[in-house]
């Protein structure tokens, strides 16, 4: 089993950046394929990006050109980076083994507790 530990969020003005990290222990985590997803106040949890064993990587519309989603093997560390966030991009992120569905990109396992991302001026 993979134990994941998101850090990294924090209080951002707009426009600004922010880097994303999520460190897992356990199991083989290069084996697995990686999300990160956010949950806004109210809304639904969502994929924001997601990226395979092999370094493929998939985006939201909304966040792409600004996003981007790294996996170091080596350290067992996800990362996002985002840039020119915009106070759409305020919710809580979370990192969570993600698995291929004939239907998309699919969450698999527990949640953790995320980190909190806040884009306000």
């Amino acid at each position: 089993q993979v134990q994941l530990v998101e850090s990294g969020g924090g209080l951002v003005q707009p426009g600004g950046s922010l880097r994303l990290s999520c460190a897992g222990s356990g199991s083989i985590f290069s084996d697995y394929a990686m999300g990160w997803y956010r949950q806004a106040p109210g809304k639904q949890r969502e994929l924001v990006a997601a990226i395979t064993s092999k370094g493929s990587t998939n985006y939201a519309d909304s966040v792409k050109g600004r996003f981007t989603i790294s996996r170091d093997n080596v350290k067992n560390t996800v990362y996002l980076q985002m840039n020119s966030l915009k106070p759409e991009d305020t919710a809580v992120y979370y990192c969570l083994i993600t698995i291929a569905t004939m239907t998309g990109w699919a969450p698999f396992g527990s949640w953790g507790q995320g980190t909190q991302v806040t884009v306000s001026s």
